[in-house]
């Protein structure tokens, strides 16, 4: 069993910046391809960003793309998100997950069944 614990949420003003950051209870967090995914008031849960275990590939919804970064630190059993140019449309409860599958291509882990373990959230509020 692996345990995620989100941290970094908060207010921003649009145009501001926050970094997210998740760590994971596993011994071998390297293992695991890890995501980012967000949920808005009376929203289904979306995609957001995917990194594999080396993170040396990562993979952006279009919504983010050019305004955040994902990142992970495998020493610190840490992934990041770095939330530049932030939107109102931007907030929403954020989620870390890890996935035990290793995928062929990191585009594949935009698709939230698979993966298999989730954090409780963080929240992030945009004010305009």
């Amino acid at each position: 069993q692996v345990q995620l614990v989100e941290s970094g949420g908060g207010l921003a003003q649009a145009g501001g910046s926050l970094r997210l950051s998740c760590t994971a209870s596993a011994r071998t967090f390297s293992d695991y391809p890890m995501g980012w995914f967000r949920q808005a008031p009376g929203k289904e849960r979306e995609f957001v960003a995917a990194i594999d275990w080396s993170g040396g590939s990562t993979y952006y919804a279009d919504s983010v793309k050019g305004r955040f970064t994902i990142s992970r630190d495998n020493a610190k059993n840490t992934v990041y998100l770095q939330m530049n140019s932030l939107k109102p449309e931007d907030t929403a409860v954020y989620y870390c997950a890890a996935s035990r599958l290793t995928p062929l291509a990191i585009a594949t882990m935009a698709h939230e069944a698979l993966y298999d373990y989730w954090g409780q959230g963080t929240q992030v509020t945009v004010s305009s």
